[in-house]
């Protein structure tokens, strides 16, 4: 489709995600042993046959730029692209002010590619969408704005946008993460928010953008300030994400916000259920990313001690001697030990664990080494002493970290 300009907002700083993005953007934030954030959005776009890609960096986006370098370069084919734009500060020297303010700053980007429609979608969520579906809608709408928009449980839904439509799927009303968010018609528990995932006419879109620039009062952000000044004139709908569908899978409305530690580990956990409601292994759905040459993951018994596995994913150039591993995710790389006990963490990768060591409910960044016979996961107290722990119990370890050398 040459007439749609994909344009992928990833510059958030993800303060929220600490430790884990003290030296990377969110959106590289590993994910799923194999993947990073932003694979999730660009698979989207790339399983819909959407080409033509700008994806918006700004905070640690070296991380990210190598992630998509590696993974993500398409040369030498005609009107297809995966491009990152660094921030260009073109409308002078300040960092984007708000995701509204970020498109306007490449907006000569939109203008050049002479598309129709221009989705702007965020980049640090993991789920599925065919966003050709979307467009379809948008289409027979007509509409200048269409906003994907999901059902959430109303106790959760002031950490977003929350959306009224009328029986036509045309937005009545909108507010951006309201303290007392409105319910859905005869639904009282539940709200109907957005995904922050947009498509707009591109004329209309410039436009907005252009007044929005000039209006000082503004904070530049489409959820507050573009979409409350333009669904009362008409012409925005919601496309409602329950309805697409992905084909070989039944169930396709997961969607979860990573934005927090407890929601990153929770999110991985979902992957290891007995009836996951993310596949990973929909081949009619291929999830790309970068794959560095590595061997195969290896198991070895040590004397008595056996590996045993169990409900987890273990990645490439592993190497497991004598452990058990239940519940957890390993990503490129882990070097586990003889006698060690690993259950319900996420490595990230790049890790050496000693012998005997007991690891639980325990993210893992990259780079780190663990000493013989090491315990966390089961003292907080003491844990807190050395690492982060987030309000859930999960502990998190960061980057670089040797512990108990």
């Amino acid at each position: 489709m040459f007439g749609v300009l994909g344009m992928i907002l990833a510059g958030g700083e993800g303060s929220r995600l600490m430790p884990l993005t003290e030296t990377r953007s969110k959106p590289s934030v590993p994910f799923g042993g194999s993947y990073r954030l932003i694979d999730f959005a660009l698979n989207n776009f790339v399983n819909a046959d959407l080409m033509r890609i700008y994806v918006l960096t700004q905070f640690k986006s070296q991380s990210l730029y190598l992630h998509m370098k590696k993974g993500w370069n398409v040369t030498g084919i005609t009107n297809r692209f995966i491009d990152i734009i660094p921030a260009q500060m073109r409308d002078g020297k300040r960092w984007y002010e708000g995701t509204a303010d970020a498109i306007y700053q490449n907006i000569v980007f939109v203008e050049q590619s002479g598309a129709e429609d221009v989705c702007i979608f965020g980049s640090d969520h993991v789920y599925k969408m065919d966003i050709r579906q979307m467009l379809d809608f948008h289409s027979q709408k007509q509409a200048k704005l269409t906003v994907a928009a999901l059902r959430m449980p109303r106790a959760e839904a002031s950490k977003f946008g929350v959306i009224e439509v009328d029986s036509d799927g045309k937005m009545i009303g909108f507010e951006e993460k309201p303290d007392n968010p409105k319910s859905i018609p005869g639904e009282p528990d539940w709200s109907l928010v957005s995904m922050g995932n947009y498509i707009f006419k591109s004329c209309v879109l410039c436009a907005e953008l252009r007044e929005d620039a000039a209006n000082m009062e503004s904070s530049h952000d489409f959820g507050k300030d573009i979409i409350p000044k333009m669904f009362p004139d008409g012409g925005v709908y919601v496309y409602d994400f329950s309805q697409n569908k992905i084909k070989g899978e039944i169930q396709t409305t997961y969607w979860r916000d990573v934005g927090t530690i407890d929601s990153y580990w929770a999110a991985h956990m979902d992957l290891l259920d007995k009836k996951p409601p993310f596949s990973l292994y929909n081949r009619s759905w291929p999830l790309h990313t970068y794959y560095p040459p590595l061997p195969p993951a290896t198991f070895v018994d040590s004397g008595e001690r056996r590996v045993k596995i169990t409900d987890s994913l273990i990645s490439g150039g592993s190497y497991i001697q004598g452990s058990t591993i239940y519940k957890s995710v390993l990503g490129f790389r882990s070097n586990i030990a003889a006698g060690s006990l690993i259950s319900e963490s996420v490595i990230l990768g790049d890790v050496k664990i000693g012998a005997g060591c007991s690891i639980k409910r325990t993210i893992i960044d990259k780079h780190v080494e663990i000493a013989p016979g090491t315990v966390i996961g089961e003292n907080l107290e003491l844990d807190r002493q050395r690492f982060h722990v987030s309000d859930d119990g999960i502990v998190v370890i960061a980057k670089g970290t040797k512990v108990g050398f």
